[in-house]
Order: structure tokens, then sequence, then C-alpha cells
């Protein structure tokens, strides 16, 4: 119970703030673009270059919408007070993570009007949609995972943004050199890509070693923001 209410007030503090809309005005507007593109280029009606591309923006977005969460709690001087609360560390976090979350899926699904363009357009393969929904889905909790550790590590919203973009963007190309090193590393490599596990998705195939992967990504990351915010607040 706890957790829903906070999550509310979180997410209300996101509907209220100016930088949230922007964010999001700047994500519908790369949307569409990306949208329109990619039935322009490609001809066919499908979504698989929009979430494609989208999946490089949550690079920018995510960082820029996680930053505060916990960093402001810090430079407030509100981190103590909330956890003493009636609210332990893990509950914070997760409060937070699913208003970060939900935040992002209301922005998803302004995304449903494209897929009514495309049923105008032609006959799209609902199969793939959903998949690449879900792919894209489980991508974004990731990430917004990441983010919220980034924000835990430091009471500067600055240096949470940069930290949690520049671990994204770790995450993104730790696959690239999987050709340059021995093979059983490169497989390691390869395993650890946040946009690898996607490429199934946008083709259609929902395969469950992807959805662990994500769904472990997101429970690792949100187990290293409880440490370390029960480290920072109560050392």
């Amino acid at each position: 119970m706890n957790v829903w209410y906070l999550a509310k007030k979180e997410l209300r503090s996101y509907l209220l703030s100016p930088l949230a809309w922007v964010l999001l005005a700047v994500y519908f507007a790369l949307g569409g673009y990306f949208f329109s593109g990619a039935i322009i280029i490609t001809g066919r009606a499908d979504m698989t270059g929009y979430f494609a591309n989208m999946a490089i923006t949550l690079l920018f977005v995510v960082p820029a919408l996680t930053m505060r969460l916990w960093a402001e709690e810090e430079a407030r001087g509100t981190a103590r007070f909330l956890l003493t609360a009636p609210l332990t560390v893990t509950e914070v976090v997760t409060a937070k993570f699913l208003a970060a979350l939900a935040l992002m899926l209301l922005a998803e699904l302004v995304s449903l009007v494209y897929v009514l363009i495309l049923s105008r357009l032609g006959s799209p393969d609902w199969g793939i949609i959903f998949a690449s929904y879900l792919g894209f889905t489980l991508l974004m909790a990731a990430c917004l995972a990441v983010g919220l550790f980034a924000s835990s590590i430091s009471s500067s919203q600055m240096v949470a943004g940069l930290t949690a973009f520049g671990l994204l963007l770790l995450l993104w190309v730790v696959d690239w050199v999987s050709s340059s090193v021995p093979a059983g590393l490169g497989s390691v490599l390869k395993a650890l890509s946040f946009p690898g596990h996607l490429i199934d998705f946008l083709k259609g195939m929902v395969v469950t070693d992807h959805i662990v992967f994500y769904l472990s990504a997101v429970f690792f990351f949100l187990f290293l923001a409880v440490e370390s915010i029960a480290k920072r607040t109560w050392a």
C-alpha cells in the first residue's frame, strides 16, 4: 500500500514538472518522425523501424528522466526523512521505479495512434507489433532501472544523468568488440548487450531468454540502487 501511494505521489510530481513535459514532447516528436520516415523509406506497414530508432532515444531520455529520482532527495536533504516514514529502502526504490515506468508507458500509449494508421494503410502483422511492444517495454524498464541506480549514487542530478548515460551507452556498445576477443568472452559481451536482446522481438519472436535477461537486469540494478541508498543514507 505504501509503495502504490508513493508511486502515485512520484508520478504526480513528474506530471507537474516542466522538464518531464519537455522530454515527452521531444519523445513524441521523434516518434512521429521515425514512424513516418520508416513508412516512407520501406513502404511497409510495420513498426520495426519505429521501435529500432526509439530504442536509441532511450539513451538520452532515460538519464534526463531518472537523474532526479534519488539525487534530488539527497540534494534537498529529504532522504533520511523519507526513510524514517513507514517505508523500507526497497519500497522507496520500487515506488520511484514504478512511477518512472508508468510515465514512459503513458508516453507509449500515444504510439497506438501509429498502429491505427498502419491498419488503415495496409495489413500489418499483429504478432510482430505485439512482440515489438513487449520487447521495447522490457528494454525501457531495464534502462529505467539503470537510471535509478545511477541516481542513487550521487546527490548531483547532473552527475547522476551523466552516469546513467555512460552506463547505458556501455551496455549499448558492449558487444562491438565481441568479434575481436576470444570466443567465450565475445559470447558474454553479446549476452550483455541491451539492444541485442531486442532484435528478435522486432522480428516477431518472443524468446524467453530475452525476457529473462531484461527482467534480471531490472532486478539487478534495482538491487544495486537499494544497496547504494542504504549505505549512503545510514553511513
